[in-house]
């Protein structure tokens, strides 16, 4: 998928959980894993990590060697995913306590991961 399509579907996603409260902290973080998983597709593709024909479905399933190279370059980003995809287990299928703070942090590590897709650009050979 090109990356701007992905950011299209990111900001969709995004603007449709503008409608959920931290009440609903299920659907939420589930929102944001959805959302930032364009965002990682949308960064990848940007920094010509990955090609067009080639999506992450999740953080976790990229190489090894595709991980370093993007907690070299967006440890943020990285990072932020991370997190988000840790509280699903025990948050969205689960029943695990404070849902409703865990998914106010799941909005705002999305903000962080939008902020470092929007950034992302190719490395450029230095003269």
């Amino acid at each position: 998928m090109i990356p701007e399509l992905h950011r299209m579907k990111a900001q969709r996603i995004e603007t449709s959980m503008e409608k959920l409260s931290d009440a609903d902290y299920e659907a939420v973080i589930e929102g944001s894993m959805l959302a930032g998983s364009h965002w990682l597709n949308f960064a990848c593709h940007r920094m010509e990590l990955t090609g067009h024909s080639a999506d992450v479905m999740h953080a976790e399933f990229l190489t090894g060697a595709q991980r370093v190279e993007l907690l070299l370059r967006a440890p943020d980003l990285l990072n932020a995913m991370d997190q988000i995809e840790a509280y699903r287990a025990g948050f969205v299928r689960g029943d695990l306590p404070a849902g409703e703070q865990v998914a106010a942090h799941c909005r705002k590590l999305l903000e962080d991961i939008r902020r470092v897709a929007l950034a992302a650009a190719p490395l450029r050979a230095q003269s």
